[in-house]
């Protein structure tokens, strides 16, 4: 009965190699499912150095201080506009929380393989130790291995996936989980207040969804420019907040026609605004295309917090903000809406294509 409660039941991943253990055989050539011939076509926005532009910086802090409170919501209306990606500096998660995450998530990710497939997804599931979104034989692949494990609500959490080794990391989880989600309100107050909703109508939609964090672990390989270490996608969910767990820099967003490299700040989060809330917001607010890359010489990690509806919900425009616009998206329970993120592959903006009313 386990697997029914989880999200795991709305959809699995076939089963293809584990990554890390294939770039540690390797000398040159990679298998070819994992050549992406759209690499050649790639054109690049530039970065900060070159172009003055760089994703905009929120402090969390500033959006909750009377003094600064309505400049800083106005930054953050600008930035879920525009870009759909900021950066929260001064968010308040204790830097002990942050740091013992980490060393749990670096040190699961050096166990031997037979240790680290103790938490092997199952057949049709998506938690556990594995990949997701891979939906065929002929299928390219993403150069990643990741551990997906549902948090909140505390109802659908499968203790069977989380890791005992290290021992702490289901201690060390929870309590990131706990500040995150926290984080998380306050990012959807503010924007509830920018969309004109009141500041606590998205926060009551959200305030018993679902979490889910995804581990990924990006392996080198000796041919990095022909490929991606996460397809290019938007997130099907309503608020991402991704931590860099190493130094190395890959994510890359969609900009102007090109990529984007992201420069994290020093203890930043990058918070994204995900395929629910511009469904919700009638796309007033757009979720954006990123992608990730790889190096050549060092492995990559990172921690997305992805926050969502609950079951029982329903996907759509809430009424407040169509009025008397043009209604873009349909509306479609969270569990159907659900179903058709997983039973897809990773690609674009596929999930939002499919919520659009005919123009």
């Amino acid at each position: 009965m386990e697997e029914k409660m989880g999200i795991g039941r709305f959809g699995g991943s076939l089963k293809v190699a584990n990554v890390q253990a294939l770039a540690e055989k390797l000398s040159l050539e990679i298998p070819d499912r994992y050549v992406r011939p759209e690499r050649k076509k790639d054109i690049f926005a530039g970065d900060d150095e070159i172009y003055g532009e760089s994703i905009p910086a929120i402090d969390f802090g500033k959006l909750f201080d009377s003094e600064y409170s309505e400049e800083e919501a106005a930054k953050l209306h600008s930035a879920c506009e525009g870009w759909g990606f900021f950066q929260l500096v001064n968010h308040g998660v204790p830097e002990d929380v942050i740091s013992k995450l980490r060393e749990d998530v670096e040190e699961f990710f050096k166990l031997p393989l037979e240790e680290r497939e103790k938490v092997a997804q199952l057949p049709g599931q998506i938690e556990g130790y594995g990949q997701v979104f891979v939906q065929s034989e002929e299928q390219k692949l993403d150069w990643a291995d990741m551990l997906a494990l549902a948090t909140l609500p505390p109802s659908i959490k499968q203790f069977r996936f989380w890791p005992t080794n290290p021992p702490s990391f289901r201690e060390n989880l929870e309590r990131y989980a706990d500040e995150v989600k926290s984080v998380a309100d306050g990012i959807l107050k503010m924007i509830s207040k920018n969309l004109g909703l009141g500041v606590d109508k998205l926060y009551d939609m959200f305030k018993g969804g679902i979490q889910i964090f995804r581990f990924n672990y990006y392996p080198p390989c000796p041919t990095p420019e022909k490929v991606l270490g996460l397809s290019s996608h938007s997130d099907a969910v309503g608020l991402t907040i991704l931590l860099q767990i190493n130094e190395l820099q890959g994510l890359q967003i969609r900009r102007n026609g090109g990529w984007l490299p992201v420069k994290v700040l020093p203890g930043a989060f990058i918070v994204n605004i995900g395929d629910i809330i511009e469904i919700l917001c009638n796309g007033k607010y757009k979720s954006i295309e990123h992608r990730a890359i790889v190096n050549n010489e060092k492995a990559r990690l990172s921690v997305a917090g992805f926050h969502e509806l609950n079951f029982g919900d329903v996907v759509g425009p809430i009424p407040e903000i169509v009025k008397g616009d043009k209604l873009h998206y349909k509306s479609l329970e969270f569990e159907e809406y659900t179903k058709q993120i997983f039973s897809s592959k990773l690609e674009a903006k596929s999930i939002l294509d499919l919520m659009k009313l005919d123009e």
